[in-house]
């Protein structure tokens, strides 16, 4: 493989990763619009909502490892080099880089969702109640 054409890249990802391939995409697709989306409307970055969605996105970092370790068929034995433990750090990056825009994107648009105060307001009666 001489020559990198993204015909033959594309025919080894959808070769790989099946199904999933579709999935990934149509999540990175709706993430980034909705990020953008409401980078647009609130004007900003909201901190807060970064900091806690760049927490949760440490799942979505091990849930690329997950998936690459099931789509490639090998486990973390079998990095044998400093570039398999690149590409692992650098899946996991990615996992977490997208997750960060994903969550919040989803965080952003949650109250504008018709029907959320009612669930915000179910969610506050369930909590238990401390006792007197």
């Amino acid at each position: 493989m001489q020559e990198l054409d993204p015909g033959v890249m594309l025919a080894v990802l959808l070769e790989m990763m099946g199904i999933w391939f579709w999935i990934l995409g149509a999540l990175a697709l709706c993430g980034l619009t909705g990020f953008g989306w409401i980078i647009v409307r609130e004007r900003g970055l909201s901190s807060g909502r970064l900091v806690r969605s760049q927490a949760f996105a440490l799942l979505a970092g091990a849930a690329a490892l997950v998936l690459m370790a099931h789509v490639t068929k090998s486990g973390f034995t079998d990095a044998g080099g400093p570039i398999d433990w690149l590409l692992i750090v650098a899946i996991f990056a990615g996992g977490w880089i997208g997750g960060t825009i994903l969550i919040y994107a989803a965080m952003g648009w949650w109250r504008f969702m018709p029907g959320q105060e009612r669930l915000v307001a179910l969610i506050t009666r369930l909590r238990p109640q401390p006792a007197a």
